[in-house]
């Protein structure tokens, strides 16, 4: 489990976020959502422990964290990046914990293969590989799919359910709406540093649909949004 407990940030005399609090149980996937400068990447970061907030807490032990650009190098193979990544983590049994990664990914034949051959769908799969190499009980991703075709996509999605499937949390920030309605279990809508909505894609349809009509996800965060006066 993850929880933020009245999370704020400032930068000088902007909110960058004010009073976040939310929590998410072992399983779960949760999509954090908004337009930009919403505050999404700050909240993982700080999630991550990688940016202190101005006040609130975070609850929650061993958090893998995916940024959306991953500093790997692209002369080294796929095995060597993650060795390199589980020493500088300092990971108990670092060659055991990279064979781990590169089950758990599918990358075990592409091991030995210098990274800057790979495809990008298989290069945030390396990616996602050393945010899982502390074996975390909580993965949180900054924009997983960014830039991906529909093929690499759906391979990295099939990878991440299957994961909260065994119990681990995923939380991940995207801006791809379709990418949150299909695979969040919940959604955190969040603008201008504010968390304006949480819950399920459904419920987020239903809150802002006209007599009774459907409104897709989309329409409906656009609508909740402006609502909002955002």
């Amino acid at each position: 489990m993850i929880a933020a407990r009245d999370v704020t940030k400032r930068y000088g005399a902007r909110d960058a976020l004010r009073s976040v609090s939310f929590s998410a149980p072992a399983g779960e996937r949760l999509a954090v959502i908004g337009p930009n400068g919403a505050g999404k990447t700050t909240l993982l970061s700080i999630l991550a422990g990688i940016v202190e907030p101005t006040s609130g807490s975070v609850e929650g032990a061993g958090i893998g964290w995916v940024p959306q650009q991953p500093a790997v190098y692209g002369k080294l193979s796929v095995r060597e990046n993650l060795l390199l990544f589980a020493r500088l983590e300092k990971v108990g049994d670092a060659r055991g914990a990279v064979d781990r990664a590169l089950e758990q990914t599918g990358l075990a034949e592409r091991a030995g293969d210098e990274l800057s051959t790979l495809s990008g769908g298989n290069r945030q799969r390396v990616n996602i590989a050393i945010g899982l190499l502390a074996d975390p009980p909580v993965l949180l991703l900054d924009e997983p799919s960014s830039a991906l075709d529909p093929r690499h996509r759906q391979r990295v999605w099939t990878f991440l359910d299957r994961l909260a499937s065994e119990g681990t949390t995923i939380v991940f920030a995207t801006h791809d709406l379709a990418e949150a309605a299909r695979h969040a279990d919940r959604v955190l809508v969040l603008a201008d540093g504010e968390l304006l909505f949480g819950g399920t894609p459904g419920e987020l349809e239903t809150a802002v649909g006209e007599s009774g009509d459907p409104v897709d996800f989309e329409a409906a965060f656009v609508a909740y949004l402006k609502e909002r006066g955002h």
